[in-house]
């Protein structure tokens, strides 16, 4: 079942029109790269964007700059389809965020995942059928029955960093999301590579 692309927490957004900050040209830089690898795109049949990345903004360590909803069928981005998260709950399910798009619908897992490790400094979320399945169960694995996008699969994440390799490997299998994968670095280059040099195996 494709439940990607809705936003199952409570988003607070104000549009402010486009952001203007330095990060956003790095996010470009490297999220083409992983959309040229089919890992972030569209489902077609359902008209749905899937992959997301994101970066801790440079002016607070709790804020972070993420791609926005339903921007996966597009190639280049441009300051307008991007998103600041200010702030986050993650017990009460809310998000705040402002920029010209709301926040991906992936923004809770993002936000549970910077908050295990203040050295993380990007995150990238992508779609492989091959990667899912070869590395379900092998690699650190969140549990089946936990959809994305809510509190529950941020404990997950809390999970996996305290009992599983996640923290040293930054690689990380979304079981109840089909297909899901995340890569953290301690920033985009890092986190981008991890993903990109993983699906090169699989499809070597």
């Amino acid at each position: 079942m494709i439940d990607e692309g809705y936003i199952k927490f409570d988003s607070h957004w104000r549009n402010t029109g486009p952001l203007d900050n330095a990060e956003i040209e790095s996010l470009n830089r490297w999220r083409r790269p992983i959309y040229d690898a089919g890992l972030i795109g569209q489902y077609e049949e359902h008209g749905i964007g899937f992959g997301n990345l994101s970066v801790r903004a440079t002016a607070a360590q709790r804020q972070f700059i993420i791609s926005g909803s339903q921007t996966g069928h597009l190639r280049d981005l441009g300051a307008e389809h991007y998103a600041l998260v200010e702030d986050y709950d993650i017990d009460r399910n809310r998000v705040y965020s402002i920029g010209a798009r709301e926040a991906s619908s992936e923004t809770m897992t993002h936000a549970a995942i910077y908050e295990l490790d203040p050295e993380i400094g990007a995150v990238v979320h992508v779609h492989s059928e091959a990667m899912w399945a070869g590395l379900k169960g092998s690699a650190a694995t969140t549990d089946a029955d936990v959809a994305f996008g809510t509190p529950e699969m941020a404990r997950e994440f809390q999970r996996l960093f305290r009992k599983t390799d996640f923290r040293k490997t930054g690689i990380a299998v979304m079981a109840g999301h089909d297909s899901g994968l995340v890569s953290t670095g301690s920033n985009l280059q890092e986190a981008a590579e991890r993903i990109l040099a993983m699906d090169a195996k699989f499809r070597s």
